[in-house]
């Protein structure tokens, strides 16, 4: 029986690899693992239907080729490479009695990644499809005045910096009050990171009329996060209107789709957010203007009537004036008639007794005082019989 040390079994090793295997293979796989450090090291996986592990390699990227095919991937893609991307690697099968077995990443193919982004992408818009929740969002209403907003970004972000400027130096004069969630907005921990600011607004959502989440400074290979499932399942499901401007200009995220609102960059969102405020204060100014007009109209009538009024009153006092001095003329011919100094001129006269008119002699007696009044004075007279 042949005996071998350790080192000669690996020699042999990988003697038979390089004989069997000295030419290159494109293989597919998932990144299990990444990390820079000049050269790129990555974890290689296959998995089964049930999610389980089916295999596992380990791959090195060596700095002088790292360095063109992480170019040439982003330039491609738009992405750069990351754990849980799927890839076609063109590689070495490389043997080490130390290190033992790994692979040598000399290629890999863009179309293929863009391809499986593509179709996870798509799976995910179907899986909210059938879920029944893309449109939720679009059918909350918008406040009418937009003024308490909580805002989801990473709190030293350039993005959320423009943002605040721009609401602060708005040329309305409005006044917002903004709440700031601090999230992850880039990497593998970004899509949990705003679920969980998500979570943190949603315990006190009556503090807030809408969301604003804004992502600016970041590079647009990361936005493949925001194609996460259960980012944008919370965000077509959350209570409060979601405005997002994640700072990109040519393609549009899962979560672009699912949320109320999707403009481009978060200075975008604060001028939607002042665009919204301006709308109500010109509509107010034409309410002011019509009911400035509705007053003055109302007013105008009220004097038209208050004038008709006065004229009628006037009116009806001067015909009222006129029938009581008619009447008043009446009444003075008609005393001036019936007045005993125009009797007395007629030639006829009154006679009294004890202060009592005399209207029959069986008024008087004899020896009693009369009194008979005249036109210029008063005959004092004895009855005799």
């Amino acid at each position: 029986m042949k005996q071998y040390t350790l080192s000669e079994l690996c020699q042999a090793i990988e003697q038979v690899l390089q004989f069997e295997l000295g030419d290159t293979y494109w293989v597919r796989a998932e990144i299990a693992s990444l990390t820079e450090r000049g050269h790129c090291y990555m974890e290689l996986v296959e998995k089964a239907k049930n999610n389980a592990i089916a295999a596992k390699l380990r791959a090195t990227c060596w700095q002088h080729v790292y360095h063109l095919l992480s170019a040439y991937f982003t330039n491609e893609t738009g992405q750069t490479l990351a754990v849980g991307m799927q890839v076609l690697l063109q590689v070495e099968v490389s043997f080490h009695a130390v290190y033992g077995l790994s692979l040598n990443v000399v290629g890999i193919d863009p179309t293929f990644t863009l391809g499986d982004l593509a179709r996870q992408r798509q799976l995910t818009i179907q899986r909210l499809q059938e879920d029944g929740v893309m449109d939720l969002q679009r059918s909350l209403p918008l406040p009418l005045l937009p003024r308490r907003v909580a805002v989801i970004s990473a709190a030293d972000a350039a993005g959320y910096g423009d943002f605040c400027h721009q609401l602060q130096s708005n040329s309305g004069g409005f006044h917002f009050r903004t709440q700031l969630f601090p999230a992850v907005m880039q990497g593998e921990q970004s899509p949990a990171s705003i679920i969980a600011a998500l979570q943190q607004i949603a315990a006190t959502a009556d503090l807030y009329d809408l969301v604003v989440i804004v992502r600016g400074g970041g590079a647009t290979t990361d936005l493949r996060n925001f194609d996460d499932y259960s980012l944008a399942f919370h965000c077509a499901n959350f209570p409060l209107p979601i405005i997002a401007g994640i700072g990109h200009t040519r393609d549009v995220s899962v979560v672009d789709m699912v949320v109320h609102t999707s403009v481009k960059t978060p200075t975008a969102a604060a001028e939607w957010l002042i665009a919204a405020m301006q709308a109500q204060a010109d509509r107010l100014g034409e309410l002011q203007l019509r009911l400035q007009r509705v007053v003055q109209m109302a007013v105008r009538k009220q004097h038209s009537k208050l004038d008709a009024l006065w004229q009628s009153l006037r009116f009806a006092a001067q015909r009222r004036m006129h029938r009581q001095r008619t009447q008043l003329e009446f009444w003075e011919k008609t005393i001036a008639l019936h007045s005993p100094e125009r009797i007395y001129r007629m030639g006829y006269s009154l006679t009294t007794v004890n202060g009592k008119i005399v209207k029959s002699i069986n008024d008087v007696k004899a020896g009693e005082q009369l009194l008979t009044h005249t036109t210029d004075g008063v005959i004092q007279s004895e009855v005799k019989s």
